[in-house]
This record gives C-alpha cells, structure tokens and sequence, in this order.
C-alpha cells in the first residue's frame, strides 16, 4: 500500500504512545475503542502496546544501567589518579633519594 502524495504522516510523541499504550495494556476499553478515541489504527494501538510490554523490563533497569556507567567513570578517574601519584612517588624518590 503506498502513501498518497501531499498526505503528510502524522507523529506521536512517546507520551501520547505511552498513554494509548498503557491504556491498551489495562484491557477497561476495547482497541477498536482506543483507536476511535484517540484517532489512530487499531493495528497502530496493538502495535505500542506490544512495544511497551516487550520492553518495559528496560524501565526498570535503566537506572542500574545508569548507576553502574557512574561507578566505571568514577573508577577510571580514580585509577587515573593513582597513576599519576605514583608517578609523581617515584620522580620524587629518585630526585631526593631513599627517605630514612
């Protein structure tokens, strides 16, 4: 099926998707009754409400995911750090020779 020319395709934000989607997954309104309410294709409801339940694990570990990148950048900059400390350690001993 093509697209007509001079029809423009219409965009859904991700909270309207979301809203459809979530009352989609409540099962209170039909789909059929979802798409004459909000003015989109029933196949269009099915389609983001299967979205949102393959994918609503991601919610939740999204913020792990988030928590766990601070932890390796903070390690990093630490390891960084002690690095150059000794560095630093070992020009000094050299220079002023062994501490008593």
């Amino acid at each position: 099926m093509a697209i007509k020319e001079g029809v423009k395709r219409r965009r859904f934000t991700a909270e309207f998707k979301a809203k459809v989607a979530l009352e989609a997954a409540r099962e209170q309104k039909t789909i059929k009754g979802l798409a004459q309410e909000y003015g989109v294709l029933p196949v269009q409801i099915s389609e983001w409400k299967k979205q949102l339940l393959s994918h609503s694990a991601e919610v939740f570990s999204a913020g792990r995911k988030k928590q766990e990148d601070d932890t390796q950048k903070q390690e990093e900059k630490l390891y960084e750090q002690i690095g150059r400390l000794k560095m630093e350690v070992d020009f000094l001993s050299k220079k002023l020779g062994p501490i008593r």
